[in-house]
C-alpha cells in the first residue's frame, strides 16, 4: 500500500498546483480586477521568496529526517487553510496584499509537500535501485496527473452545477477537503525509516551529473510554464472557444497520465535519454500546430493537447527519476537537492509570468474582451512560438547528455 498512498499525496499536491499555475491568473484578473502586469510581479515576488525558502526546506528535511510526519502534516494543513482563503477573496483596496499573504502560505505549503515527496524517493521506494525508483516515479506522477485532472475539471463543473463566482469559492473548499483527507490517509508512508545520505555540496552534485540535469529541468520547465500561464487566455480569447478550456485541460492531462506507463516501460527498455528524445519532439509539433490554428479549431487543438500531453508525461516521470537516481547512486541527501530542483521549476513559472503577462498587457490584451489583431498575434507568439524555441534548446541539452546518464 506504499505506492498508492504516494499517488494520493501526489494527487493532493497536483490538485493544489494547478490552481496556482493555471487558474490563478484568470481568477485574479477577472474576479479580483488585478492588472496582468501586477499579477506577473506578484508571482515573481513569490518566486524570490522561494529562492531562499526552497533550499532551506530541503535542508530542514535532511537535517531532521525523523520529522517526516510533521512536515507532511504541515504541508497538507497549509493547503487546507490557504485555498478557501484564496478563492473567497473579493475585490477591494487591500486585495493585492491579501493575495500576496495567502499565496506565500500556499506556495510554502506546496513547496514543503513537493520537496518532501520527491526528496524521500529512496525512503518510499520498496527496494533500492534505478528500476524501483522509476516505478515509484510512475506511481507518483500518475497521482500528480490525477490531481491535475480533478483541478482542471472542478471549477467548470461546479459552475455548471450552479456554484457562484465561476465555481471558485466552492473549488477552494474542495481543495481544502482533499488536503485534510490526504493528510489522514497517507500517515503510514511517513512512518517509514528515512534513508539518509551524505551531506550535499555543489562539487558532489556536479560529479554525480545532477547539476547538468538541474539545468535541463530549468530550461525544459519554461515552455510548460508559459503555456500553463496562457492556456485559458489562448483557448478562450485566441481560439474563441469559451467554456472549452476545462475539457481541453482534462484531455491534455489525461493524455499525459495514460502515457506514463508507456514511457516508464520505454525507459526501462531503451534508457531515459532515448525515451526523452522520442517524447520531446511531440511537444515541438504541438507548439508549431497551435501557432497556425484558426479561431474555432476545437478538434485541431484537441489533437495538439493529446500530443503535447503525451510529451509532458515523459518529462514528469523521467527527468525527476534521473535526478533521483543520480543522487541515490552518489549516496547524497536528496531533499536539499530537490529543494533546488523545486525552485528551478517554479523559477521557470515566475519567469514565464513576469515575461509574458506584462507584454500581453502592453499589447492591449484584456482577458474575456474583444481584442485587437495585434494583441492576439502577441498572445499567439507567446503561447506557441516562444515555447517551441525553448523546447528545442532543451532537446539539444538532452542530446549532449552522456548515454550513461
Amino acid at each position: 500500500m506504499v505506492y498508492p498512498r504516494v499517488s494520493l499525496y501526489a494527487l493532493m499536491l497536483a490538485s493544489a498546483g494547478i490552481p496556482l499555475y493555471i487558474h490563478l491568473p484568470r481568477f485574479a484578473s477577472a474576479e479580483l480586477g488585478i492588472a496582468l502586469g501586477t499579477i506577473g510581479t506578484v508571482l515573481l515576488l513569490i518566486r524570490l521568496i522561494d529562492l531562499v525558502q526552497d533550499p532551506l526546506i530541503g535542508w530542514a528535511i535532511d537535517r531532521w529526517p525523523r520529522a517526516q510526519i510533521l512536515f507532511a502534516l504541515s504541508a497538507a494543513g497549509g493547503l487546507a487553510v490557504g485555498f478557501p482563503l484564496l478563492f473567497l477573496l473579493r475585490p477591494g483596496p487591500q486585495v493585492v496584499p491579501q493575495l500576496v499573504a495567502i499565496l506565500i502560505l500556499l506556495f510554502s505549503a506546496y513547496s514543503l509537500g513537493t520537496i518532501l515527496l520527491y526528496g524521500r524517493s529512496a525512503t518510499l521506494a520498496v527496494r533500492p535501485g534505478a528500476g524501483e525508483l522509476l516505478t515509484l516515479a510512475a506511481f507518483r506522477e500518475g497521482g500528480m496527473l490525477g490531481g491535475v485532472v480533478i483541478a482542471a475539471m472542478a471549477p467548470s463543473l461546479l459552475f455548471a452545477m450552479g456554484a457562484p463566482g465561476q465555481g471558485y469559492p466552492v473549488f477552494g473548499l474542495l481543495l481544502g477537503t482533499i488536503a485534510i483527507l490526504t493528510a489522514t490517509l497517507t500517515l503510514p508512508i511517513w512512518r517509514r525509516p528515512p534513508v539518509v545520505g551524505q551531506a550535499l555540496s555543489l562539487p558532489a552534485m556536479a560529479r554525480a551529473g545532477a547539476l547538468r540535469l538541474l539545468a535541463i529541468a530549468l530550461v525544459n520547465s519554461l515552455p510548460v510554464a508559459i503555456t500553463s500561464t496562457l492556456f485559458l487566455f489562448f483557448v478562450e480569447d485566441r481560439l474563441n472557444l469559451p467554456g472549452k478550456a476545462g475539457p481541453l485541460l482534462v484531455l491534455f492531462f489525461l493524455s499525459a497520465g495514460l502515457s506514463v506507463p508507456f514511457w516508464t516501460r520505454a525507459s526501462h527498455r531503451f534508457g531515459p535519454k532515448t525515451t526523452l528524445l522520442i517524447a520531446m519532439p511531440l511537444a515541438v509539433l504541438g507548439f508549431v500546430g497551435a501557432a497556425f490554428l484558426a479561431p474555432g479549431s476545437l478538434i485541431g487543438f484537441a489533437v495538439i493537447c493529446l500530443a503535447s500531453g503525451a510529451a509532458l508525461g515523459a518529462d514528469m516521470v523521467i527527468l525527476p527519476a534521473m535526478f533521483s537516481v543520480a543522487l541515490t547512486t552518489a549516496g547524497l541527501n536528496a531533499s536539499a537537492a530537490f529543494g533546488i530542483w523545486s525552485f528551478a521549476g517554479k523559477l521557470g513559472l515566475a519567469l514565464a509570468a513576469f515575461a509574458v503577462l506584462p507584454v500581453l498587457g502592453q499589447s492591449g490584451f484584456v482577458p474575456g474582451q474583444i481584442n485587437s489583431a495585434d494583441a492576439l498575434v502577441t498572445l499567439n507568439i507567446a503561447y506557441a512560438v516562444v515555447p517551441c524555441m525553448l523546447k528545442l534548446c532543451a532537446i539539444a541539452m538532452i542530446l549532449a547528455l552522456p548515454s550513461k546518464e
